[in-house]
This record gives structure tokens, sequence and C-alpha cells, in this order.
């Protein structure tokens, strides 16, 4: 009687490093997908909403669902490190205020584009606040970085959007000092879960005092609910398939990937609001995404 060895089929073998997280990378896919679908709902409820009060929901549904999460975990929330926490969480909020602002009123692609530029703004704050010595390739991609911004902003400026497209690339800039602090807090010890549930847990604190300071909450109904609703759902799906990402995929293939987020948010914006982007348009995001996925390998 023969022994016969069993040989999994190539298909299960896919499967199982999807599940083995080998294709991690394959998370910020999904990641990329749930974040463009925020920004899509935000641009959808921007005419209902005022952009901080989008905000709060984002971060007080993703307050409730990261609890949860936690909780089936048995993770922790608790920390000792508050000052780390507050400062990160004032860089993070304004950088989403700013950018939820810049998708209200700019073409979608490009307010996601702008605030991409974040990947850039990391570099240069861990050359300037940790001294960093800047290589070749890293100095590369700031130049072509740069000139990409300047190069996409050019025709914003040239019409009455000329603000919005500042402050869209002020969420950049916060946003890369945001991912230093959030740098910092993972080597004080910190898992991204507990610095994302108090991010999203001041963040939403703050954005109840800011909201009701400048004119209070809009009644709404059931199209406003499930923007508002969608808005936070997909922010906090996005945020789970992220970190996931990162913690099974390859650093430099999962920051690559991110940026499918542009694309998707490109696609979008064509097919709801008929966003067709110039040639020059097109040649800035793509030299943004190019010198951000350059200054990923650092």
């Amino acid at each position: 009687m023969t022994t016969q060895t069993y040989h999994p089929s190539p298909w299960l073998l896919r499967l199982w490093r999807v599940r083995s997280g080998h294709l991690g990378a394959g998370w910020m896919v999904v990641a990329a997908l749930f974040f463009s679908l925020m920004s899509l709902f935000v641009k959808l409820g921007g005419g209902e909403f005022d952009p901080l009060e989008i905000l709060f929901y984002r971060t007080t549904i993703g307050a409730i669902g990261l609890s949860g999460v936690m909780a089936v975990r048995r993770q922790s929330p608790l920390t000792s490190n508050w000052k780390g926490h507050a400062t990160r969480t004032l860089v993070g909020y304004l950088s989403t205020c700013a950018l939820f602002y810049a998708l209200t009123r700019l073409p979608l692609a490009t307010a996601v584009t702008l605030n991409y530029t974040s990947s850039l703004f990391f570099a240069l704050t861990c050359m300037i606040c940790l001294r960093e010595r800047p290589n070749a390739r890293g100095l590369l991609a700031l130049l072509l970085g740069f000139v990409a911004i300047v190069w996409l902003l050019r025709p914003t400026f040239s019409a009455d959007l000329w603000l919005a497209g500042l402050i869209g690339l002020f969420s950049g800039v916060a946003a890369g000092v945001a991912n230093f602090q959030v740098r910092e807090l993972g080597q004080m010890g910190e898992a991204p879960s507990r610095v994302v549930f108090w991010f999203f847990v001041l963040s939403s604190l703050a954005g109840l005092v800011v909201v009701l300071s400048t004119g209070g909450f809009h009644s709404f109904g059931w199209h406003g609910a499930a923007m508002l609703g969608g808005v936070g759902v997909c922010g906090l799906l996005g945020q789970l398939a992220m970190t996931r990402a990162y913690r099974d995929g390859g650093k430099f293939l999962v920051a690559s990937f991110a940026y499918l987020t542009v694309a998707f948010s490109a696609l979008w914006g064509f097919f709801c609001w008929g966003d067709a982007l110039g040639v020059d348009s097109l040649a800035a995001i793509g030299l943004i995404v190019l010198s951000g996925v350059i200054s990923a390998r650092r």
C-alpha cells in the first residue's frame, strides 16, 4: 500500500499566504479603498455639515468602534504618556480639520494628494528634529515633491481656490509632523491601537467644544446620517486595515500601496462630479506619488 503525499493547490497556497500575513500589503489596498471612501463621504456631506462637525462624528464613531475592538482583544487603553498623546492629537486634529476643509472645496484627488505630501514632511521633520543627514535619495524625493506641489497648486492659485489649496497643503505638513510624533510614541512603547484610540477620544472632546462654540450641531435626516456614518465607519475600517498592513507587510511595499488612495479618489471624483484632471495635474500628482515612494525607502 503506497502513501500519497498531499500537495495543496496554488490557490490554497495563495489563500494561506494572505491569512498568514505574507501578503500584508494587500491590507493597504483595503485601507486605501476605505480612506478614499471616507474622503468621498466627507465631500458628499460638505454641503450639509461644516468640516469641523464632520470631523467630530468621524472621531467619535472611530472611538466607539475602536473601544469595542480593543475590548474584544483585551487591549488596555491606559497610558502614562499623556503629554505625547496630547501633542500628537493637537497636530493630528489640525491636519484632519485642514484635510476635511480642502475636501469640501477642491477636486477630490487634488485634496487627497496634498494631504499625502505628509511622507515628504515626515522626512523633513526627521532631518530637523533628529539631525539626520539626508542621503541623495532623500534629497531627490524632497526636491521632486516640492516641485510637484508647486506644479499642482499653480492652477489652483489662478482661481478663487488658492486658500483651499494652501490649507490642503497644510494638512500634509501637519500630518507629517503628527506621523513623527506617532513614531516617538511608538519608541516609548505605545501600541498603535492605543495611539489611535487616544487620538479619537481627545479629538472628539476637543471637537465637541469647538463645534458647540461655533454654532452647534446641524439637524439631519437619513441622508445626513448615511454621510456621517460613512465617514466614521470607513475611516475606522481604513485605520484598522492600515495597522494590519504595517504589522504584516514589508514597510516599503506597504507605504507604496498607500498611494492607491490617490488613484481611488481620482476615480470617485471622475464618476461623481466629472472631475477630469488635466495633463498637468495628472503629471504633478504622479510626481508627488513618485517622490513619496522614494521617500518611503529612506
